[in-house]
């Protein structure tokens, strides 16, 4: 994923990911933003203004490293708050303001990644990241609190080739997710086969891996994001280290998430 033609095409369904959520969002009554989301504590607003949030780190990650680096000094001070604090200041703003800095920032973030040679790397909260690594990450951000607002709001999105990249980062993360819990990584490999939404199959990790884990892509998505319970999925784990990873996956850096409760349970 190093190649211009890659940045390209990840950009292209980063881009068409956001739009579809200002779709969503765009045509919002005041009162609307402040409906509640599956995220306890975030309303409309929280959502997109983290999104927002973010991508002025990426911006300043890619453009700035120094002033960066500031940024994760700040989250270092305060590991469990940093994130609810950007999205709370984001969320005070009036909906149009917080609207127009969420589409301005989003684009800024585009075509800096364009604007990044091959092979050029930049600091993150987690590992640094390459351009198309970044803008991957910022899809799958951008589909996942998207969800949480299609579901507060009660739309019901339907699932796009664009969840490839959702879980091609949900698996290479796998090791991540061991570690930001103080947990060993397993050194067996595992196999994660996927039915796609237009009926293909996609496949990660290498085909003989004992530890395997079979089902949707969108099930697959939903997990790794923290946006369902492991229970509330019809993914298949063959093999011990397979079904601990599906308890614990998590595809976004920073602390260990919380995840979501099982339906029917509350937290």
């Amino acid at each position: 994923m190093s190649d211009p033609g890659a940045v390209r095409t990840v950009l292209a369904d980063l881009r068409a990911e956001g739009d579809e959520l200002d779709l969503i969002v765009g045509g919002l009554g005041e009162e609307r933003w402040a409906e509640a989301t599956p995220a306890a504590g975030w309303t409309v607003a929280h959502q997109i203004a983290h999104l927002a949030w973010t991508d002025r780190a990426a911006l300043l990650a890619v453009t700035d490293p120094d002033a960066f680096a500031v940024e994760v000094g700040k989250a270092m001070a305060a590991p469990e708050r940093f994130v609810a604090d950007g999205a709370e200041e984001g969320a005070a703003l009036p909906p149009a303001e917080l609207l127009g800095r969420w589409r301005e920032g989003r684009e800024l973030l585009r075509e800096a990644l364009l604007g990044v040679e091959p092979g050029g790397r930049f600091p993150w909260y987690g590992p640094p990241m390459s351009a198309p690594a970044m803008a991957t990450a910022r899809l799958m951000e951008t589909w996942a609190h998207g969800q949480d607002v299609a579901d507060a709001l009660g739309v019901v999105r339907a699932p796009t080739a664009r969840l490839r990249h959702v879980a091609w980062i949900g698996h290479r993360a796998r090791d991540y997710a061991y570690l930001v819990r103080g947990e060993r990584p397993p050194a067996e490999p595992v196999r994660v086969e996927l039915d796609a939404p237009d009926g293909e199959s996609w496949a990660f990790g290498p085909e003989g891996a004992a530890q395997r884990v079979t089902g949707t892509a969108l099930d697959f998505c939903l997990l790794v994001t923290q946006r369902v319970h492991r229970d509330d999925t019809a993914l298949r784990a063959e093999g011990d280290d397979a079904e601990h990873w599906l308890r614990i996956a998590q595809a976004f850096a920073g602390p260990a998430g919380a995840g979501r409760a099982p339906k029917g349970e509350t937290r």
